[in-house]
């Protein structure tokens, strides 16, 4: 009885011992295989057949560290690129004067009305003539006269009786009254102001019966055809300014509508203050629409090149240098480069890189120079519908 029950027992702790063995050899197993797997999923089916959805860990691509860093990635294009800048204008007439009078008088007529619209040479004022045509009448009979003296003088100067002293100063007054004609025909002309060009007057500032003196400003006239636009540029862009140049300007009172022009100047100096240089466009107005003195934004579009360009997240600055880490054979590699122009989100890259290479857009804060990195969405991979890594 004793030894059957002493059989049972040492059964009893064999198999106990056997099952706990068994048991921490499936536990260490399935940890090793839990350990290896990552980067596929697998759903696991129940015994009705139905998937059970429980996802397993991805499993790294062959070849990549299971300790990589996941990163955002984007390529070095070589992009037609063309250089804009923006600057703040000021239009101006292309032809602009205060209409004046040269001499103080009295106006005695107005022949214009309020922003009409006249030719050159049309008659704008007169004003009172009375002394000048007397004066130009006693100047046109002292010539006269004198013009008689010189033709008798000729038949008696051929008889000796005149010598040619005497002739020749009779000439001189002659001369001199024809110059004092000449004059007083010129006072008569100043007592009628003209339109010096073809534009469009402003308001009239004159009555008639008004007293005006040389200053006093009857009106303007501007020819608006075309807008000058004047505005300053850096001059570290002044290497690329030139002639022919395409501009686009918008205006405030104008929403939607941009005028285009060409840059005929650029002006022959720099402000030492601001360290800009004007320069000036030529924009057509036929409709009249811009006003001299209105202010407009100016878009200067310079040639367009070819440039390599690369998201402006991919750079990494340290002090006044500039690094991008490109990845080569799953290893993020940092690197020196030299920018040029920035857009927005872009950045040209001018030495440090070539077109096709690879540099980390998103995760630079977690990447060494040399450490692995797993590019976790390359770009363009939602585009074309491809899964992420």
């Amino acid at each position: 009885m004793a030894d059957s029950r002493t059989i049972i027992t040492a059964v009893s702790v064999a198999v106990a011992i056997a099952a706990a063995g068994w048991g921490l050899y499936v536990t260490q197993r399935a940890a090793r295989i839990e350990q290896g797997v990552g980067g596929s999923q697998a759903l696991v089916q129940n015994r009705s057949g139905e998937s059970s959805g429980v996802a397993l860990a991805s499993v790294p691509a062959r070849g990549v560290s299971p300790d990589a860093v996941a990163v955002i990635t984007d390529v070095a294009r070589r992009e037609r690129l063309t250089s804009e800048l923006n600057a703040l204008g000021t239009a101006r007439a292309n032809e602009a004067v205060e209409v004046t009078s040269k001499t103080s008088n009295i106006v005695t007529a107005v022949h214009f009305r309020d922003g009409q619209r006249v030719r050159a040479g049309q008659v704008l004022v007169e004003l009172d003539s009375a002394q000048a045509r007397a004066d130009l009448a006693e100047a046109e009979a002292a010539r006269a006269d004198s013009a008689s003296q010189v033709k008798r003088s000729k038949e008696l100067l051929a008889t000796r009786v005149l010598s040619e002293a005497q002739f020749e100063q009779l000439e001189a007054t002659l001369k001199a009254n024809e110059a004092r004609v000449a004059s007083a025909r010129a006072r008569l002309e100043d007592t009628v102001i003209r339109a010096p060009f073809t534009g469009r007057v402003g308001l009239r500032r004159v009555s008639v019966g008004s007293l005006v003196s040389p200053g006093t400003v009857i009106t303007t006239l501007d020819d608006i055809s075309v807008i000058k636009v004047d505005f300053a540029v850096p001059e570290n862009f002044l290497a690329g300014l030139r002639e022919g140049l395409k501009v686009t300007a918008t205006a405030a009172a104008f929403a939607g509508r941009e005028f285009t022009g060409t840059v005929t100047g650029v002006d022959s100096r720099v402000d030492p203050v601001s360290r800009s240089v004007i320069v000036r466009a030529v924009v057509p107005n036929p409709d009249g629409a811009l006003k001299p003195g209105m202010f407009l934004n100016v878009r200067l579009a310079r040639d367009a090149r070819d440039a390599l360009l690369i998201p402006e997240g991919a750079l990494v600055p340290e002090q006044n240098r500039q690094f991008v880490f490109v990845v080569e054979d799953g290893r993020a590699v940092r690197r020196e480069v030299h920018i040029g122009r920035r857009e927005p989100g872009r950045v040209e890259i001018v030495a440090g890189l070539e077109p096709g290479e690879r540099v980390v857009v998103e995760g630079t804060q977690k990447v060494r120079d040399g450490s692995a990195v797993r590019e976790a969405r390359p770009s363009g991979a939602a585009e074309s519908g491809q899964p992420e890594s």
